[in-house]
């Protein structure tokens, strides 16, 4: 057994969906390529307004445009057996009907991670090895909770041929696959003001 094992849990999707019905309400728990993550329930103030303020300005633009995308904030599910994931990304944008009922998707277009200095190893290496592999995925976009900067990977065919930085509060965030932008000014509302 290497050592890998001793520090974490592993099992696949089934055994996971299993487990989480005794899940208790304080704590927040993913299923990231086989690895079991437990976290505590809650975020600094400035991660829930970045991620209501970006979902907001997303579901605005797509309403706006009159596409069919549903736009989903920190507790809806990203789940696909086949990657063993069970994951809650901090935003998820789905275009497409969705089924009645649905608790989760495994088809996302867009996925957003809002990163801290304790996340950003995990959402930039244990999340983005699963979420390049989906199909449907056409933007990870990975948000900096401290200061205003974003980075963007776009999908180009198969490929994911490096990253966009986007800095400071007069930039835009552009997302070619959902024909929208999104003002850094509006992301960062009432967490950074321009000087």
């Amino acid at each position: 057994m290497n050592n890998q094992n001793l520090q974490f849990e592993y099992m696949d999707l089934d055994d996971f969906e299993e487990m989480l019905a005794d899940k208790p309400d304080n704590e927040r728990w993913e299923l990231i390529g086989g690895r079991v993550v437990r976290m505590m329930v809650g975020a600094r103030w400035e991660h829930s307004y970045i991620a209501g303020n970006l979902s907001a300005g997303l579901r605005e633009r797509l309403r706006a445009a009159n596409r069919q995308c549903y736009v989903f904030q920190e507790n809806f599910f990203l789940k696909e057996k086949k990657f063993k994931a069970a994951m809650l990304p901090d935003v998820l944008v789905r275009c497409g009907a969705m089924e009645p009922g649905a608790t989760s998707v495994n088809d996302p277009t867009l996925l957003v991670e809002i990163v801290s200095p304790g996340s950003e190893a995990r959402d930039r290496i244990e999340k983005w090895n699963v979420y390049k592999k989906l199909a449907s995925l056409q933007h990870y976009v990975i948000v900096s909770r401290d200061e205003p900067l974003v980075e963007i990977f776009d999908r180009v065919g198969i490929s994911w041929p490096g990253s966009r930085r986007i800095e400071g509060l007069d930039a835009h965030v552009t997302l070619p696959a959902l024909d929208v932008s999104v003002p850094m000014a509006e992301i960062y509302r009432d967490v950074f003001f321009a000087s």
